[in-house]
């Protein structure tokens, strides 16, 4: 996704000059585009499924909300070197009748999550196209579904490396431990009694420790054509919910990469560093 905005004044065309050296982009822009993406069925399952899915590029540089390669959020607190937002997350649904490990039992909805994030700014270097951060995303999910309901909360802390102006592509690197409460993971990895078989015991799964996640994300600009691309290891190695019966692989691997065309743009400009 586009790079993140820095924190400062809206500059419109016209108006004072903005600082020396700082670059500006129009406040927001849209776009239309594909993307194909591969993800496990769920974290834990040895099975997969590909999508062919339409994405819609949006970027808004404004003071308090942003929409970049960060996510969507909204901006609570902005200081030097500690900030706090608002910020989403989201799962894609399984049908269980195409899952070995799930057959019988009842479908995993896609969830939508929301919450609070804290990033530290740790480091940053001397030409600002490098910067590491410590993030601490606690969310509350629920199910995308007719009748949605609470899937739980997760926190994911990490370290994320942002890199910029590399032959003009930028690039983020992420690692760091998942956690969830027992509702999330019961969700995901439980197994009621009525759906116990001979092969599948029942099973109530606990809170704690979900196991690490590590990420790598680029993006480039061609001028009004956006693409970028992802991979995603995850190792559950050691977590709580390891012993559930419905936990066929320790490792999971997930990919996708996707073009927009950015076909409309504000004339209103900010300072940005994206």
């Amino acid at each position: 996704m586009p790079g993140p905005a820095i924190d400062g004044p809206v500059v419109k065309v016209g108006d004072a000059a903005p600082p020396a050296g700082a670059v500006t982009k129009p406040l927001w822009e849209l776009g239309i585009g594909v993307a194909a993406v591969r993800f496990p069925d769920y974290r834990g399952s040895d099975e997969s499924a590909a999508y062919l899915l339409p994405l819609p590029y949006v970027a808004y540089r404004g003071r308090f909300l942003r929409a970049d390669r960060d996510g969507a959020r909204a901006i609570l607190f902005a200081g030097s070197r500690v900030t706090v937002d608002v910020s989403l997350a989201a799962s894609v649904p399984t049908r269980s009748a195409h899952n070995e490990a799930r057959q019988g039992m009842p479908d995993l909805a896609g969830t939508f999550e929301i919450g609070p994030n804290l990033e530290v700014g740790l480091w940053q270097s001397a030409d600002r196209r490098l910067k590491l951060d410590l993030r601490l995303p606690l969310r509350q999910a629920v199910t995308l579904e007719g009748h949605p309901h609470n899937a739980g909360i997760t926190f994911s802390p990490n370290l994320n490396l942002d890199g910029q102006g590399f032959g003009g592509w930028q690039f983020g690197l992420l690692a760091g431990p998942v956690f969830a409460n027992q509702r999330h993971h019961q969700y995901y990895y439980g197994v009621a009694p009525g759906f116990a078989t001979a092969t599948r015991p029942a099973y109530e799964a606990p809170g704690g420790f979900g196991g690490w996640r590590a990420v790598a994300a680029f993006s480039r600009r061609y001028g009004d054509l956006w693409v970028g691309g992802f991979v995603r290891q995850d190792d559950l190695r050691g977590a709580r919910f390891g012993p559930s019966p419905l936990v066929r692989s320790e490792h999971g691997f997930s990919a996708g990469f996707g073009v927009s065309w950015i076909f409309a743009a504000s004339s209103q400009r900010v300072v940005a560093e994206d």
